[in-house]
C-alpha cells in the first residue's frame, strides 16, 4: 500500500504556523521530528514510482531533497525562526539545481502544492529558455495547452517583467512567454487530498503531466556553458 501523509504531520505544520516561536519548537521538536520523518518516507516513496517516467529520480535519497525548516533570516524583515511547510525539489543535481525539476510543498491551512518547472535561472539560462521558446513556439503553447497540463496547472505562473525581454519585439507573438524569469506549473492542493490514501498516485499524476514541460525548459540548459 502506498505510504500516505499522516494527520499529525499536517498538525504539526499547522501549529507551527500558528506558534512560529524557538521556545514552542523546542517544546514540540518529537512532533517536528515524526513528521519530517513521514514526509521523507512519503518521499523516497514518490522517488522509487517516478522512476516508471523520470530518469532523474534514480539514485536520489528523499533526506537530501527536503530543504532545511530552519529559515536565514539574516537580511529579511521576516524574524520568523522557521518555514511553516516542508519542501523538495527533484532535480537532476538535487535540491540546489538550477534546472527544472519538480516540488513538493506540504503545508496546513490548505496550502500544500505541487509544482513543475524553472524557478529563476540566471542571466544565461533564461536567456537560452526565452530563445527556445522564440524559436520553437508552437511546440512550446502545444505543451502549455495539452489537455492533461491544463487538467491539473491550468496555466503558467512565474514573476515577469513588465517591460519587454532586451532583444525582444513587443509584438513577438511568444511575447507573453519571453517576459517571464521562472516558468512554473503550480498545483494547489487541499488539505483532504493532502490525507487521502490515493495522495501519492495524485502526485504522480501531476509530476508525469509536467514532465514534457520540464523536458522541453531543461534542453537549452544542457548548452549553456559548453
Amino acid at each position: 500500500m502506498a505510504t500516505t501523509i499522516d494527520k499529525n504531520t499536517l498538525n504539526f505544520l499547522k501549529d507551527l504556523a500558528e506558534n512560529n516561536t524557538r521556545e514552542w519548537f523546542a517544546q514540540h521538536k518529537s512532533r517536528y521530528d515524526a513528521a519530517r520523518k513521514n514526509y521523507i518516507a512519503f518521499l523516497e516513496e514518490l522517488l522509487q514510482q517516478m522512476q516508471a517516467f523520470e530518469p532523474v529520480a534514480y539514485g536520489q535519497q528523499g533526506k537530501d531533497l527536503v530543504f532545511r525548516i530552519y529559515r536565514d533570516v539574516r537580511f529579511s524583515n521576516d524574524k520568523r525562526p522557521y518555514k511553516d511547510h516542508f519542501g523538495a525539489y527533484i532535480a537532476e543535481g538535487g535540491r540546489k539545481s538550477i534546472l527544472p525539476g519538480y516540488y513538493l510543498h506540504l503545508a496546513g491551512n490548505n496550502n500544500s502544492f505541487v509544482a513543475g518547472g524553472l524557478w529563476m535561472p540566471p542571466a544565461n539560462e533564461l536567456k537560452g529558455v526565452r530563445q527556445e521558446i522564440d524559436y520553437n513556439l508552437d511546440e512550446f503553447k502545444a505543451l502549455v495547452e495539452a489537455p492533461e497540463f491544463k487538467k491539473h496547472f491550468n496555466q503558467i505562473s512565474g514573476e515577469q517583467l513588465k517591460t519587454t525581454p532586451k532583444g525582444y519585439d513587443k509584438d513577438n507573438p511568444a511575447i507573453e512567454y519571453l517576459r517571464f524569469k521562472s516558468w512554473n506549473a503550480v498545483k494547489p492542493i487541499s488539505d483532504e487530498v493532502v490525507l487521502r490514501k490515493d495522495f501519492m498516485q495524485v502526485v504522480l499524476d501531476a509530476f508525469r503531466a509536467v514532465k514534457p514541460f520540464n523536458d522541453f525548459l531543461k534542453r537549452p540548459l544542457q548548452d549553456v556553458g559548453e
